[in-house]
This record gives structure tokens, C-alpha cells and sequence, in this order.
């Protein structure tokens, strides 16, 4: 395998302010070699979905390449310094859906943006929601995660006037089908205005929250 077999886009970042990105589930070893290969000293680079067992395969040829987190499967070279930026929340619904928050919060941290965490604020017992609204809804961007049925972002909804974004996660047993009914359940939600990722896609909620404050920031 060369070089010429992964392509990439180092000046994404000049044209949309979201810097290039690897998913690297389902990558060969050669091939999460190989982009390693083309990271020059000044650029950035984000790595998603990236195993225990990948990021030890890539130290062993980068040592110290890779600033990697197992919670998240997240790892990263030269992320943007922190902005100081308290315009979002990420919210999950319990704490099974934390490692797609974790994704979520990464990537936010890549870009440097921090996020507050609040996690296992479901609506199977309201009570801890409620206890937290107001906080909540002093931010411009909420993130909420959800699995099961997916309804702690359709309730967020009649409650606050941020902006939503909301990520189903595959978080349920047998009829939740891997997060299939949390998905159509937000995409039929009663709630107006929320914006739906796919299925445990923390990154996707991360840089569609980016695109949102830098659009007025």
C-alpha cells in the first residue's frame, strides 16, 4: 500500500472551519499506518471510532503521536487551544449513552470548544432533569443523547429555547433494533425545531453545534 491509497484533506479546515477527520472503524492497520505517515508537524487531525487495539498498533510505529482517550475511542494531533466558549451543554439520558457524550465532547475539545457534561438526566425519572432545567437552558446549544425510546430530547424541547440537537444512540433491548426506534422517534418528534444526527453519532452532533456558534461568534 502507498501513500496515494488515503487521501487527505488537510484544507477542509480553510473552507468549511471544521478540520479533516478519520473514522476509523473497519481501517486496516496499514491503512491507519499510512495516514499517519502524511501528518506533518503543523496540521491537525482527528481520529474517531479508533480501538484500543488500533491505537496500540500506531504507537508502536508513532510513539507519542497520538493524544488518544479509551472512553471516547477518540485520539487527536494538535488540537486548537481552548476558546473558553460556555455557550454548550451535552446531556445524556442515562449513563449508558456516556461514550457517545464522550465522542461528542471530545470533539468539541478539538475544535477548542468545551461543552458542560450532564449525564444520566432521564426522563424515566424526571424529577433529576427538572432539578437541572435551568441550567440546562442557559446555554445557546444543547446537545441530548438518548437511547431506548430516544424522549429526552422531544421533553428538552417544551422546555427550553436553546437550540437541540439531538443523538439516538443504540443504547436498548431487543425492539430499541440498535437504536432504529430511537432514530424514528426523533424524527417524528412533537417537538418543533430539533435537528437529528444518525445513530451514535457524537462527532456529527459536535460539529453541527460548531457550525451553529460560528455563525455568529
Amino acid at each position: 500500500m502507498t501513500d496515494s491509497d488515503v487521501l487527505l484533506d488537510f484544507d477542509r479546515e480553510s473552507r468549511t472551519g471544521i478540520g479533516e477527520a478519520v473514522f476509523c472503524e473497519g481501517k486496516s492497520d496499514q491503512q491507519l499506518l499510512t495516514i499517519c505517515s502524511q501528518i506533518e508537524q503543523d496540521k491537525r487531525l482527528l481520529f474517531t471510532r479508533l480501538s484500543i487495539k488500533q491505537f496500540h498498533h500506531i504507537e508502536q510505529s508513532y510513539p507519542g503521536l497520538l493524544d488518544f482517550d479509551v472512553q471516547s475511542q477518540t485520539a487527536w494531533v494538535n488540537p486548537l487551544p481552548d476558546v473558553g466558549c460556555d455557550d454548550i451543554a451535552i446531556i445524556t439520558g442515562g449513563s449508558s449513552d456516556v461514550r457517545v457524550a464522550r465522542e461528542t465532547a471530545r470533539t468539541l475539545a478539538f475544535y477548542g470548544y468545551g461543552a458542560n457534561k450532564i449525564d444520566d438526566v432521564g426522563v424515566a425519572g424526571l424529577w433529576r432533569l427538572l432539578d437541572r432545567i435551568d441550567e440546562i437552558k442557559s446555554h445557546k446549544i444543547v446537545i441530548a443523547i438518548a437511547g431506548m425510546d430516544a424522549a429526552l430530547p422531544t421533553v428538552l424541547g417544551g422546555l427550553i429555547p436553546s437550540s437541540i440537537i439531538a443523538v439516538p444512540t443504540s443504547v436498548g433491548y431487543g425492539a430499541a433494533r440498535n437504536g432504529e426506534t430511537a432514530l424514528s422517534a426523533l424524527l417524528v418528534s412533537c417537538a418543533s425545531g430539533i435537528t437529528v444526527t444518525n445513530i451514535d453519532n457524537g462527532f456529527g452532533a459536535a460539529c453541527a453545534a460548531i457550525r451553529i456558534l460560528r455563525q455568529f461568534n
